[in-house]
């Protein structure tokens, strides 16, 4: 009787446990997983004739909201923008090689201080 009662359990765990790895692995069919903080050109080629503005509204637009009451700056091309919005609504999206947003404290080390919001760092083909 012990010996079924163990065999039973075990085939029941093995059973549930085989079903919720098919319940929450899915069909594989969503592509790979892509980084919140970074858009590429790849990903960019759905949107060849929008802006840089437009583009993030649609993959990220987490990125526009401000961190408290302070906006992200924009870095193009290693130049710091005084504009967000016009500075991205500038560049198309097709001359983009890739858009990375950046906390506060990344882009206060990798570009100095007062950047309290963070940044979007965007790399275009040409710079």
């Amino acid at each position: 009787m012990k010996r079924s009662t163990t065999l039973f359990f075990l085939t029941a765990f093995g059973l549930a446990t085989g079903l919720a790895a098919c319940a929450s692995g899915g069909s594989g069919e969503r592509g790979p997983r892509r980084d919140p903080n970074l858009i590429t050109a790849e990903e960019l080629t759905d949107f060849p004739t929008v802006s840089a503005l437009d583009a993030i509204r649609r993959l990220r637009p987490r990125w526009l909201q401000g961190r408290g009451n302070m906006r992200p700056q924009l870095v193009l091309d290693g130049a710091r923008m005084s504009n967000l919005e016009d500075g991205l609504q500038s560049v198309q999206a097709a001359s983009v090689r890739t858009m990375r947003y950046l906390s506060a404290s990344d882009a206060t080390m990798r570009f100095g201080t007062n950047y309290i919001g963070g940044a979007i760092e965007v790399i275009t083909r040409g710079g």
